[in-house]
């Protein structure tokens, strides 16, 4: 469901899916080729959230940028089930975990993972190209190149689907 709230409206780019089930709410921008899975909640109803290309928000996660402030998402970004995001900075090519909590102001460097189930605390930045984990997130080694092969074939997948779905579409059925 798409919202406009206070004179604020959603943009989408093409090749975009956004589930019937997600809420999108107010100020949000969305590149192209993303996938926002069922039951996101995106709230721009006070600040602005912009989400850059081929980035996918997967089912249940929660994102919010505090009032006349800015949420930036960047591009080709995988932010995990059920994670929290009230983050400053999410940089290019990242990887969030699922269940992980963006506490507010915090950043993170490009081509870093924050693993599941990890809080980074507000304010705090995370350097690029490195794992975090724990309460509070701490460096846990540098990423390999394994792993980024990894979240980019990862990326694709999800640029896929958001294809998939917008070309196919969902049939409901009848129980």
């Amino acid at each position: 469901m798409i919202y406009k709230f206070d004179g604020r409206q959603p943009a989408i780019g093409d090749g975009t899916y956004v589930s019937q089930t997600a809420i999108v709410i107010g100020d949000v921008r969305i590149g192209k080729d993303c996938y926002i899975g069922h039951g996101a909640i995106l709230r721009g109803d006070y600040g602005r959230i912009e989400i850059g290309n081929e980035t996918a928000v997967e089912e249940g996660v929660i994102i919010h940028a505090p009032p006349e402030d800015i949420c930036i998402i960047g591009t080709g970004v995988i932010i995990g089930h059920g994670a929290i995001i009230h983050a400053k900075k999410i940089g290019d090519f990242t990887a969030i975990g699922m269940g992980a909590i963006l506490s507010l102001q915090s950043e993170i460097g490009n081509g870093s993972t924050v693993a599941e189930g990890s809080i980074v605390k507000r304010n705090q930045k995370i350097p690029e190209k490195v794992i975090v984990a724990s309460n509070p997130a701490k460096k846990i080694r540098a990423m390999s190149q394994k792993e980024e092969e990894f979240w980019a074939w990862s990326r694709r997948l999800y640029v896929d689907l958001a294809h998939k779905y917008c070309t196919l579409g969902m049939e409901k059925i009848e129980a």
